[in-house]
Parts: structure tokens; C-alpha cells; sequence
């Protein structure tokens, strides 16, 4: 009994260390202390430069703005603070030593408008690590080691308007942030400067609209060299877009993609310096007779309002379009000028005024109308294509009888019947009767145009055949018509005049 009294002091100050033990909070985690840990101001609590590693317990719930910045905070995990900050809208974590942050942690801020993650050491963003944030307008994540994009990294953002994510480890342009506007319907800058992309997909950044371009930072990469590159830049510089604007020197490219140390300027690959691609320049807009065309008013300018003018100088504005007939010409709700059908005359370059708050701009689209239909009915075709075949095979026809059909030729060796071929032309030519004698021969001579001449002087002074016929032609071997006659005169010099003539004979 004296020995339990002698120890129950002792026992009894070991149990209360123990218990203020289990009630102290963890090294690093005090309460919030206003007066030596942070400074608080209202609704505003600033712990920056206080050397902490974790996020101090007890923050009151009226809490709007918290910075944390400039600590060694590492890890930022779903019991970061004990109750929800529904009132938190701007919550600065820069320059701590952040590798992870689990996406249930965001679940306690569902108002954050402005969160600040820049210079960590962040490597990759997982899968559904900002979904929660769906009021979020400002995310940055500059200055960190991102190397890996998860695609639902920013799913449910539907607020989200600036994304800084420059000076990172990047290999790859993220196009699922900016494709069709569907992830990121309101992404009006993207900074992806100074990363380690080395290709664009040319393609389709070149069918973003204007407004997002403008705000698209791709300086600083160690992009590939080639013509399509720099048509894309080119088309941007036309525009006047502050991404191209702004940092045109810093705007470089590697030639040759094994030497990282040589780099050019985007704008000179046009010249003998580059690749001596070809000069851009912005085409306007081609339709057919008949088409449904619409003009796009691709300003920088999101929202505010757009008016256009006709090449006949008629203002055309929201709720003011024209209808006459079947033709209608009107300002669709996202400032596009529709025109149906359209008509020859309506070829010509159009004028659109972007008016907003903070910006005017004037856009001009070159409208080029072609005098017929695109569409060409099938049997047209069908016909066409008929008879362009049907032709080509009449030539190829041709062809084969002119060249390859044999013929005889006087340096051909004397067959037999020679002569008698040469006088049975002759004398059928010169005879008043059609000759009826067919021979093979003959039917080969038929097929060529013979201009004879006299076998002798047969004309007298005045240039007409000798009246009285002396003549004499020898005579024709064969079937003989006279058979006791073995020479033959001409018959009446008159009947055979027309052999003589300019008009070529077919034998």
C-alpha cells in the first residue's frame, strides 16, 4: 500500500501526458493561430513563408480566400481541412513541394473559382483530379514536372476559362482540350509554352475558331520545321492573333529535328533560309448555284454582336434578315450570315462588324459563286462516260485500219500479175463501163485514192485530149472483151475529162 502511494504521483502525471498526448495536434498541424501562425484578415487567411508542411486544422468556415503558398506542404489529401469550405473561392498552394493530390480533396471546396498550383513538383494529373471543380474559372500548373495528362483530367469543367500549364515535361498537344469545344466549352487561353512538344496537329488547329486561337501559347517548343507549320502560323499572323502577335521571336522551329541547338524562326521558312514554302494567303469561300451557304464571322471576340454587309451595301443584323420567295438571307444566334439559295449575283466580298465591351473587329469574307449546280445528275454521267468511250474506241478503230492493214508497195519483189494489176487500174479508170473484173488484188488496190496521169502526151495545144484518139493503150490480159482485137482506142476524149480533174478517184 505505501509502495502504490509512493507511485500514484508518478502514475497519475504519466496518464495526463499521455492524454494531452492524444489531444496535441500533430507536429506541424496546430490549430490556426491568427496571431503567430497566419495573418487573417476577415474572410482572407494568408500562411505564407510560415515553413509548414501540412494545411493548419480549425479553418473557419467563412473562410473565401486561403494562401498557402511558399511552404513545403507535400501531399494535399482528402482530411486536409475537417469541415467543407463552401465560402472558399481562391485557394493559393504555389511553391510548396506538392507530388500528389487526391481528387477527393477538392470535393471540400465545390465554389473554387481560382486555384494556384504552379512551381511543384507535380508529375502527372489523374484521372478525375479536377472533376469536383465545377465552378473553377482559373487553373494553374506552370512550373511543375507534368509529363502525363489523364483524358478525364478535366472532365466537368465547364466554367473553366484560363489553363496555364507552360514549363512543364508535355510531349504531347492536348487537343482534347480544345476539339469541338465539348470538354472546355469556355477554354479562352491555354498556355502550353515551353513544353516538349515537337508536332501539331496542323489539321485541326486549323479549324479552331478564332477565339480560341487567339489565346493558344505554343512558343518555346521544339517544334518540327515543315510548310504546314508555317501556313498555320501564317494564317494566324494574317489574323492579328495576340498568341502569334506577342511572342513572334520567340515563335522557332528545329530544320533538321536531330540538332536541338539549331533553331529558325517560323516566318522565314518561307525564303531560301527555311524551306521556301509557299507564300499564304487567305482564300475566301466558294459555292455552287442553288447551295445553302453560310458566311462565318471568325472574330477573336466571343459573344457581343455581329453585323453584315452585302457587295450591294445592305446591312444585314439579328432579327433584321430578308425573305423574298424561296430566299431567305439572315444573322444566325451565333453571328454567321446564312444565305439560301444562293444566286449568281450574290458573288462579291462580305463585311462583318464584331462589336463587344472591349474589343471592334472588322472581318471581310470573299465570296466566289460558280454559274452551275455541283450536284450532276447520275444518268448524265452514265451518258458522258458512254460516249467518251464509244469515241476513244472509234479512234483506236481508225487507227489499226490506217497503219496496220498491209498494202503493196512498189519495192515489194514482182509477184505474178503485176502488170496486169497496173493496166486493169488503168483501164477501168479510163473506161466509160464499170470494170466488173474482181480479182484479191484488186480488192486491195480498192481501198486507196489513185491521182492519174496520162501514160502519155495525150493533150494538144489547147491542153485537151487528142480528138482523133490515136492513142493507143496496150492490151488488158484476162478475159478479154475484144477478142480479136489485141489494141484498143480511147473512146470520146469528152467522157473521160473528169479523170483528169482535181477530184481524187477511189479505185
Amino acid at each position: 500500500m505505501s509502495l502504490f502511494c509512493a507511485l500514484w504521483p508518478k502514475l497519475l502525471w504519466s496518464f495526463s501526458l499521455c492524454f494531452l498526448g492524444m489531444t496535441v495536434p500533430r507536429s506541424g498541424a496546430s490549430p490556426l493561430n491568427c496571431h503567430n501562425t497566419c495573418v487573417c484578415a476577415s474572410d482572407i487567411i494568408s500562411c505564407s513563408k510560415k515553413e509548414l508542411t501540412i494545411v493548419p486544422s480549425g479553418l473557419p468556415n467563412y473562410t473565401a480566400v486561403l494562401d498557402l503558398s511558399h511552404n513545403s506542404v507535400t501531399r494535399l489529401r482528402a482530411e486536409w481541412t475537417s469541415a467543407p469550405l463552401k465560402k472558399l473561392h481562391t485557394l493559393l498552394l504555389s511553391h510548396n513541394s506538392l507530388t500528389f493530390i487526391s481528387s477527393e480533396a477538392l470535393i471540400l471546396t465545390p465554389h473554387l473559382r481560382h486555384l494556384d498550383l504552379s512551381c511543384n513538383k507535380l508529375r502527372s494529373l489523374e484521372e478525375n483530379v479536377f472533376s469536383a471543380l465545377e465552378n473553377l474559372e482559373v487553373l494553374l500548373l506552370f512550373q511543375n514536372s507534368i509529363n502525363y495528362i489523364d483524358r478525364t483530367a478535366f472532365d466537368e469543367m465547364a466554367h473553366l476559362q484560363k489553363l496555364y500549364m507552360s514549363h512543364n515535361l508535355i510531349n504531347r498537344f492536348p487537343l482534347e482540350l480544345v476539339k469541338d469545344g465539348e470538354k472546355l466549352p469556355e477554354l479562352a487561353l491555354l498556355d502550353l509554352s515551353f513544353n516538349r512538344i515537337k508536332i501539331l496537329p496542323v489539321t485541326q488547329l486549323r479549324m479552331l475558331p478564332a477565339w480560341v486561337s487567339n489565346g493558344l501559347f505554343l512558343h518555346g517548343n521544339p517544334l518540327t520545321c515543315d510548310c504546314e507549320l508555317y501556313g498555320l502560323y501564317w494564317s494566324w499572323h494574317v489574323r492579328q492573333l495576340s498568341s502569334i502577335i506577342d511572342f513572334r521571336d520567340e515563335l522557332r522551329c528545329h530544320p533538321v529535328p536531330q540538332n536541338k541547338l539549331l533553331t529558325i524562326n517560323i516566318f522565314i521558312l518561307n525564303s531560301s533560309e527555311g524551306l521556301n514554302c509557299s507564300a499564304v494567303r487567305e482564300a475566301g469561300m466558294e459555292a455552287y448555284l442553288g447551295e445553302t451557304v453560310t458566311l462565318h464571322c471568325d472574330t477573336k471576340l466571343r459573344g457581343g454582336s455581329q453585323v453584315w454587309i452585302t457587295p450591294d451595301n445592305v446591312w444585314v443584323q439579328a432579327h433584321s434578315g430578308g425573305t423574298s420567295g424561296n430566299r431567305s438571307v439572315s444573322v444566325l444566334s451565333n453571328g454567321s450570315l446564312q444565305i439560301r439559295p444562293i444566286r449568281l449575283e450574290d458573288k462579291g466580298t462580305y463585311t462583318c462588324y464584331a462589336q463587344g465591351e472591349s474589343l471592334n473587329e472588322t472581318l471581310y469574307v470573299t465570296l466566289t459563286v460558280f454559274n452551275f449546280t455541283q450536284h450532276v445528275h447520275q444518268d448524265t454521267l452514265n451518258t458522258a462516260y458512254t460516249t467518251l468511250v464509244g469515241c476513244v474506241a472509234s479512234v483506236i478503230l481508225v487507227l489499226i485500219y490506217l497503219y496496220l492493214t498491209p498494202c503493196r508497195c512498189c519495192c515489194r519483189p514482182s509477184d505474178k500479175g503485176q502488170g496486169e494489176d497496173r493496166d486493169s487500174i488503168r483501164s477501168s479508170v479510163l473506161s466509160a463501163t464499170p470494170n466488173h473484173e474482181t480479182t484479191s488484188d484488186k480488192a486491195a488496190l480498192s481501198r486507196h485514192v489513185a491521182f492519174l496521169e496520162p501514160s502519155g502526151d495525150l493533150r494538144g495545144q489547147n491542153g485537151k485530149l487528142k480528138p482523133n484518139g490515136s492513142q493507143e493503150v496496150p492490151g488488158i490480159k484476162g478475159p478479154p472483151l475484144q477478142p480479136h482485137s489485141p489494141h484498143r482506142k480511147l473512146s470520146d476524149p469528152g467522157s473521160i475529162s473528169s479523170v483528169f480533174s482535181d477530184t481524187p478517184i477511189v479505185v
